[in-house]
């Protein structure tokens, strides 16, 4: 076997990159081929999910999945980053908000919005990331972009040092900023804000619950029991509808070949990719269906593994 294949679901722990993770996923399961699906901030816990060997080929797939987060903002302070590790710019003594009026305007940003991206973020404006131009003390214009809430909802309201903190569950596209949100909600209240903490507690469909800190999947791979806890790669890519190949056209697949949606055990029911299994289940890859000319494209295909 050439090291291991499939999703491992890693809890990232504060003070670690993803790429950190990833760098150390390497030492520890003695391996190269290892890909994560979504950056995390280095004070940001939770869900990362870590596509190992081939299953690398499906982080794109990963990545474009709904993730979720639990947060806290604080009213009445604004940072340069947008959380609570920036220089402090903006303060006010006062505030008070009641939990209906945060709930009101919560609801306000249900559904699609517009996000400007924050100066600290990784997002690149004429080949520079524009964290590297805001430690350098420089502001560009930045274009917003859409983003979509699928769900939002207060989980608490406190007092903590003096101003209110807000926590909220969301639900949420990929390349919402969390950070940007807690300032925009602050906006709405007509407080500065910053965001305090944030854990992500879903990516990929993968709960927070099913995810191993570091130092248990050490303890994995010494007791040989990692497998066990890895997510099968077609598995990975639940949110494709599966079908099955009628036996005998395999070496079709394997060559690349374009197939005919006539050779299914079932009719499609929707354009796009989907998962392709051998009448004895084996995994084939994803493929592209065209209703109009009924033909199968192969996107990625997964050869057997030589035994």
């Amino acid at each position: 076997m050439n090291g291991y294949e499939g999703v491992l679901p890693v809890y990232k722990p504060a003070g670690f990159t993803s790429h950190d993770v990833v760098a150390k996923m390497r030492g520890i399961l003695k391996m190269k081929r290892i890909g994560h699906t979504g950056t995390l901030d280095p004070q940001v816990t939770g869900v990362l999910p870590l596509c190992l060997g081939r299953a690398t080929r499906v982080v794109e797939y990963l990545q474009e999945l709904p993730k979720e987060y639990e947060a806290t903002l604080r009213l009445g302070i604004a940072t340069d980053t947008e959380d609570i590790t920036g220089e402090i710019i903006e303060q006010v003594d006062l505030v008070e908000v009641t939990p209906e009026e945060v709930k009101q305007v919560l609801e306000q940003f249900r559904g699609k919005i517009s996000q400007v991206p924050p100066m600290y973020s990784a997002v690149k404006v004429d080949g520079k990331r524009l964290y590297e131009l805001a430690r350098q003390g420089k502001t560009v214009e930045r274009k917003s972009r859409e983003v979509t809430i699928h769900e939002l909802e207060l989980t608490g309201l406190t007092i903590k040092d003096g101003y209110p903190e807000i926590s909220f569950r969301v639900l949420c596209s990929k390349g919402t900023y969390i950070r940007t949100l807690c300032v925009d909600i602050g906006k709405t209240l007509g407080y500065p804000s910053t965001m305090v903490e944030l854990t992500r507690t879903m990516s990929a469909g993968i709960p927070v619950g099913r995810c191993l800190k570091i130092e248990e999947i050490e303890q994995c791979v010494n007791e040989g029991t990692l497998s066990s806890y890895l997510i099968p790669t077609d598995q990975s890519i639940w949110n494709m509808p599966a079908y099955r190949l009628e036996e005998g056209y395999e070496k079709s697949v394997f060559q690349g070949k374009k197939l005919s949606d006539t050779l299914l055990n079932q009719k499609i029911n929707e354009e796009g990719l989907l998962r392709l299994y051998s009448a004895n289940e084996q995994f084939l890859g994803i493929f592209d269906w065209t209703a109009e000319s009924g033909i199968i494209t192969p996107v990625k295909v997964f050869l057997p593994e030589p035994s």
